[in-house]
């Protein structure tokens, strides 16, 4: 677990801040404007990334018709969390966040709030421990029926791909046919956005991995990709004509 002192740069407390919320410290603020001095737009990119969710869990609660969602490294709790997307579209989804950071778990009210119809529910449990959180999840969510599982720029924290890889499938392999899964992670494809992850990893708690396209989309194999498959965030279902960035995204259904 990480520690939550404020003499500490926090990974979540630097996109919180990138992200222009107040959940921060000086030494979160100090970090994330070095790294802004390498690539001065990943604030803007933490936003679009942000977007993307909003998007993808639109487009899973309506076009789809997904009823449950669970949300695997949820981050602190921000303007348009999955729940909050979820349950505009489909009053009665149910939504399971998953982080096993403290100071998320401090901020998990602000998470489990539902409208009457749904429910939200928080796992206090690290991603490595997947056989656990299935088994916290089960409690709020039907694996009998399709689960959209969400990870979020969270697997870069996962170094290696073989481990990331296994993750994935043991989440999979709990849901039935027609589930989703929807990924969005840094990668490695301008040496701008190489360079900031090096000051990110020198400063930050939690080291983050950039990984390329090609190595992205091995998490979706067997599954039956969403158009336009895996492409920058910005690039899936945009409602504005927006620049592509470095964060690339998905969304795959399970046939």
């Amino acid at each position: 677990m990480v520690d939550d002192e404020p003499s500490v740069p926090h990974t979540a407390r630097i996109w919180n801040y990138l992200l222009g919320g107040t959940d921060n410290f000086a030494v979160d603020r100090a970090v994330a404007e070095q790294v802004l001095v390498g690539q001065p737009a990943l604030a803007e990119n933490a936003r679009l990334s942000r977007a993307f969710l909003t998007r993808v869990v639109r487009y899973l609660a309506g076009e789809a018709g997904i009823r449950q969602f669970l949300d695997i490294g949820a981050g602190l709790p921000t303007a348009d969390n999955t729940h909050e997307v979820a349950q505009s579209v489909a009053p009665d989804s149910r939504i399971v966040y998953v982080d096993n950071d403290p100071l998320v778990l401090t901020h998990g009210g602000a998470l489990l709030t539902s409208h009457p119809d749904g429910a939200t529910a928080y796992v206090d449990a690290s991603l490595y421990d997947m056989a656990y959180v299935l088994r916290e999840a089960a409690r709020t969510l039907d694996f009998d029926q399709p689960v959209a599982v969400l990870f979020m720029g969270v697997l870069g924290h996962v170094e290696d791909d073989a481990v990331a890889k296994n993750l994935v499938r043991a989440a999979l392999d709990a849901v039935p046919s027609g589930s989703y899964l929807a990924i969005c992670d840094g990668t490695d494809i301008t040496p701008e956005v190489v360079e900031a992850a090096r000051i990110w990893n020198e400063s930050a708690a939690l080291p983050y991995h950039l990984r390329s396209p090609a190595r992205l989309a091995q998490f979706f194999e067997g599954l039956e990709l969403v158009d336009p498959g895996l492409v920058p965030v910005t690039r899936w279902h945009p409602e504005t004509g927006l620049h592509e960035i470095d964060q690339y995204g998905a969304v795959g259904r399970k046939p």
